[in-house]
């Protein structure tokens, strides 16, 4: 399958989470606002065990999810270690498989997707936590997170690299091309006295992260909503999107130019989270909206970037997950990103 870059310019999808309790009307929101590359909601209000943590938490080692979110059981380390990197010798994805009781959304979609025209589908989107925001969230019997504990981050990046290859075995079943994010705000604590991860971990773990998921049917995604050094991720190899808070952001994302131009010009494409989650409101119109966009675009061509490269590598989104906003704002804020997803592409005779 050949993966048309160019057929995704100006399309809109979502991060992922959703503050319904009821998947049907969350897919309803999701068809209607993304058509083109619809996404499975991840819905935290339904199940704690919907949280972005203990969603992909099932069958990892010393892991057990509850109603106060992960927790590390170390009893059995080694032991649990030994028969957890079996199944990972032995490539067993299905043993990685996220049931039902932890993601309902996505069943509800495979099911719409089975009986739907997919016809205006041009991408079908998936989603994982990222190892370093999955590690951080989660600590030891000593209150230290697993993020330091380097055995276990080896641990918890082959794990979320078998959930992210169940997902996508799973979804090929209605051929069309993929595309999988991998979701790391925990990153915009990088640079900070609270984190003591360096440049070069987080580069190497995200090359094994594309490195183990990487295929010819798919495109890898990370994303951030807050503000990191954005080179890592342009510098990372086998990244192909980069999913950024465009409205808040945008002049950040711009000091790494010379970066992002390289980034683009292998292939890479941006994803401008463009529609704000917490700022969101009557005022923050489609028109506004699409004004930020292009003066964005105007910025970054006096930096050096090519107009013409931009363009064709861009996607919108939320700047955010919406899973904790009430369900009128989040259908706002993806009503408001399907009509800047149109304007734009209007303006380009796109649409």
């Amino acid at each position: 399958m050949t993966l048309e870059r160019s057929a995704l310019s100006g399309l809109a999808t979502g991060v992922g989470s959703l503050p319904f309790t009821d998947a049907e009307t969350a897919l309803n929101l999701i068809f209607r606002s993304c058509p083109e590359i619809p996404f499975w909601p991840q819905l935290p209000k339904r199940s704690h065990f919907e949280s972005m943590i203990a969603q992909f938490s099932e069958n990892l080692p010393c892991l057990e999810a509850t109603e106060e979110g992960v927790v590390y059981n170390p009893a059995n380390r080694e032991e649990k270690l030994e028969k957890f990197y079996e199944r990972i010798i032995a490539q067993d994805i299905e043993y990685f498989k996220i049931s039902d009781k932890f993601a309902l959304g996505l069943y509800k979609f495979f099911r719409r997707l089975e009986g739907a025209d997919l016809s205006a589908v041009k991408y079908i989107k998936c989603h994982v936590t990222g190892p370093f925001t999955f590690a951080a969230g989660i600590s030891d019997e000593n209150e230290v997170a697993l993020l330091h504990d380097e055995v276990f981050m080896q641990v918890i990046t082959k794990g979320l690299i078998m959930k992210a290859l169940w997902q996508l075995n799973l979804l090929r079943k209605f051929n069309k091309p993929l595309v999988i994010f991998f979701d790391e705000p925990y990153l915009a604590a990088f640079g900070s006295a609270y984190t003591a991860i360096t440049r070069e971990k987080v580069v190497e773990v995200l090359k094994e992260i594309t490195g183990g998921v990487k295929s010819a049917d798919t495109l890898i995604g990370v994303h951030c909503c807050g503000n990191t050094d954005w080179s890592m991720l342009m510098d990372a190899a086998g990244v192909d999107i980069i999913n950024f808070d465009a409205f808040d952001y945008l002049e950040r994302l711009a000091l790494y130019a010379a970066n992002l131009k390289g980034f683009l010009q292998r292939g890479g494409m941006l994803c401008w989270g463009i529609v704000p989650t917490a700022e969101f409101g009557p005022r923050v119109t489609p028109e506004l909206l699409l004004k930020k966009v292009t003066e964005g675009i105007a910025g970054l061509e006096q930096k050096g970037v090519s107009r013409q490269l931009i363009e064709s590598n861009l996607l919108f989104s939320p700047s955010c997950g919406l899973g904790t906003l009430d369900t009128g704002k989040a259908e706002g804020i993806l009503g408001a990103l399907a009509e800047v997803s149109r304007l734009y592409r209007k303006g380009l005779s796109l649409a």
